[in-house]
């Protein structure tokens, strides 16, 4: 088995992926969770935002599905995206019920952006599409 050298920039970026990863996963389970197990806290949050009580158990599964597609690597992409609608949804509810811009609207702005750059950092792959895009190459 191969040592990794902590002093190589790929092994370095890829660990710097995983944790910005596991930070958002995290807390993407903890929030899951509460939904699932019907915390009262969490049940009352949601129907505050508008939403009816019986809602709160399938955006629990409807996040640990999408979550659990992020945390695959072969599934990864998809994942980041289907979590980027699901968060773009938080987005609408917190500017729909008038909550406080930085600490509210933007906080699925900030997870999804933690998601988006953990898979980046983690996926050699993606990033060479992504800056073969922006450099104004489609090779495809």
């Amino acid at each position: 088995m191969v040592t990794p050298n902590p002093m190589d920039p790929r092994f370095r970026r890829l660990l710097r992926g995983r944790v910005m990863s596991t930070l958002a996963v995290l807390f993407l389970l903890f929030d899951a969770a509460g939904k699932l197990a019907r915390v009262a806290p969490v049940v009352e949050g949601t129907t505050r935002m508008g939403y009816p009580d019986a809602v709160v158990r399938p955006l629990g599964l409807l996040l640990l599905a999408c979550t659990a597609l992020y945390v695959f690597p072969r599934t990864a992409l998809l994942g980041v995206v289907l979590l980027t609608g699901y968060l773009g949804g938080a987005v609408a509810t917190h500017v729909r019920v008038g909550d406080p811009l930085l600490s509210h609207v933007l906080f699925p702005v900030y997870l999804g952006g933690m998601l988006w750059m953990g898979l980046l950092l983690r996926d050699d792959g993606l990033r060479a599409l992504i800056s073969r895009r922006f450099a104004g190459r489609s090779d495809g």
